[in-house]
This record gives C-alpha cells, sequence and structure tokens, in this order.
C-alpha cells in the first residue's frame, strides 16, 4: 500500500479509537485502574479502544504487525513490511482525572521506515497528520515548527521521568537549566500531543528521557514533515524506540540538545 493509503487507515483506525474514549468521558469515577507499573496506569477503555484499532488495520491491512504497549510491545519495529505503532490513549492518567490533555497515536511504517502518523488530541477538534515527504497538517492545513531563533524567548515542552525515579535528579539538573535559560517550560502529560505542538510552533522545542516507541512514532514524522530535528541525547536521528527524545526547530533543538546533555555530562550513557 501506498503512504497515503496507510494514512487512510491510521485516520480511520484513531476515528474509533476516539469515538470509545470520547464515549467514556465523565464516566472515569466508574472505570477500574490497573496498575501497569511506577505511576503508569490502563483501564478497559484503553484495551477497548485498542482492539477497535486492531479491527480496524486486520480489516483493511490483513499482513500488517501492530505494536503497542499492551498487545505486543515485543514485536520487532524494525521488520520487513507494514507495520503500525499505536497508542489508543497516551495521557491516561490526564485522562483519569479530567485533565485535558489526551490522545490516539497511529504511525504506519514500511520496512522499519515511518511514512504516515496520526495524532488525534481528544479533547480539542484537532487532528494532526504526515506522510513522508508530503509535510505535516492539522485538520487538513499544513503546518510548521516555529522560526524562533532565541533560546530566551523560547517555549519549552517536556515531560517528567515518572517511571524512572532513579532519573529524577539528573532530569532536575536538565530542567534547572532549560528554564533559566528560556520563557518558560510546559509539562502535559502526552508526548504524541507534545511533539504536534512543537509541529504546528506552540513549542519551540521538546525534551523527554523516558519514552517508549508508540509515545512518539506518529509524533517524530509529523515534527520532521512540519520542518522540525529529532534526536536522541547523542544526537542521532531518533527512531521509534525506548529512550530520550529531544524536538524542535532548526534553531532550538541543538541548543536544548546541548544544555541538557551538558547538564548530566557523564551520566549521558546510562539513559541512553
Amino acid at each position: 500500500m501506498q503512504a497515503n493509503e496507510l494514512l487512510d487507515v491510521a485516520m480511520e483506525a484513531a476515528t474509533k479509537a476516539a469515538a470509545i474514549v470520547e464515549a467514556a468521558v465523565g464516566l472515569q469515577g466508574t472505570l477500574t485502574w490497573k496498575l501497569k507499573g511506577e505511576s503508569d496506569f490502563v483501564t478497559n477503555v484503553d484495551t477497548e479502544a485498542e482492539s477497535a484499532i486492531i479491527k480496524t488495520i486486520k480489516a483493511r491491512v490483513p499482513d500488517a504487525a501492530i505494536v503497542g504497549e499492551e498487545l505486543s510491545p515485543e514485536t520487532m519495529i524494525g521488520r520487513d513490511g507494514v507495520t503500525f505503532v499505536v497508542d489508543p490513549l497516551d495521557g491516561t492518567t490526564n485522562f483519569l482525572h479530567g485533565y485535558p490533555e489526551y490522545a490516539v497515536s497511529i504511525a504506519a511504517m514500511v520496512n522499519g521506515e515511518i511514512v504516515a502518523g496520526v495524532v488525534r488530541n481528544l479533547t480539542r477538534p484537532e487532528t494532526f497528520s504526515a506522510v513522508r515527504g508530503g509535510g505535516a497538517f492539522v485538520n487538513g492545513q499544513r503546518i510548521s515548527v516555529s522560526h524562533e531563533t532565541e533560546p530566551y524567548r523560547a517555549l519549552i515542552g517536556t515531560g517528567f521521568p515518572f517511571k524512572r525515579h532513579d532519573l529524577l535528579e539528573k532530569y532536575a539538573r536538565q530542567f534547572i537549566q532549560v528554564s533559566s535559560h528560556t520563557a518558560g517550560v510546559r509539562r502535559a502529560g502526552s508526548a504524541a500531543i507534545d511533539l504536534s505542538h512543537v509541529a504546528c510552533g506552540r513549542f519551540d522545542a521538546f525534551w523527554e528521557l523516558v519514552l517508549a516507541p508508540w509515545d512518539i512514532a506518529a509524533g517524530l514524522l509529523i515534527v520532521r514533515e512540519a520542518g522540525g530535528v529529532v534526536t536522541d541525547l547523542a544526537g542521532k536521528e531518533k527512531t521509534p524506540s525506548f529512550g530520550p527524545v529531544v524536538a524542535g526547530n532548526p534553531d532550538i533543538q541543538p541548543w536544548l540538545l546541548s544544555i541538557v546533555t551538558k547538564a548530566i555530562d557523564h551520566d549521558i550513557d546510562s539513559i541512553q
């Protein structure tokens, strides 16, 4: 299938998942929270939305592999053929508390390369999308990263290493340096939305130390197609993999990368 066709599949799957999550808004108090790990929850809404995604994808691309935190996290993302990397509810804790930052994220990969991505914001009427080589869009309108060049005017997004308390001290050193040299730092709790905010220029850059492939796969493509840069802490192009992410426009991203790596200096290898 062509990239545009895979984007259509991802869009349809995201729409089905969104309907399930949106139907549960206001009913959070009746849901059963299951603890997956430290401060990490899953509910039947996550699993039902994921099931809808799987059913939609398999109906249209029967041979596709599907990778997600709740279903097959061990599947090789770099495999040959078509792979969908999905997060049916990025920001589950936000959803459970009624905090309006959560999304559906779906990326399509062909032979290990991301070719299409969708992030559907579930609390605002916004759907971010991209196909490789075709630009990035929100609700069909082309978007681009910001043109800010001065760090002191930059607004930076971040995420706390809430699953890795051993990294909090290192992260705190980074936070101090970034917040001391910029217009502000914001933490909303959904990496898919954070990367989308970078892509449309609301954030000038973003960094987080602990992320999974399904958190970022669609966002990686959307940022790059919007003219942005996304790397790991070593400055290598970020792939859908576990570990740190530093994203931003072509001017602020290198600056942010330098700041956060200098803040932890010799500790970088322990995080990558």
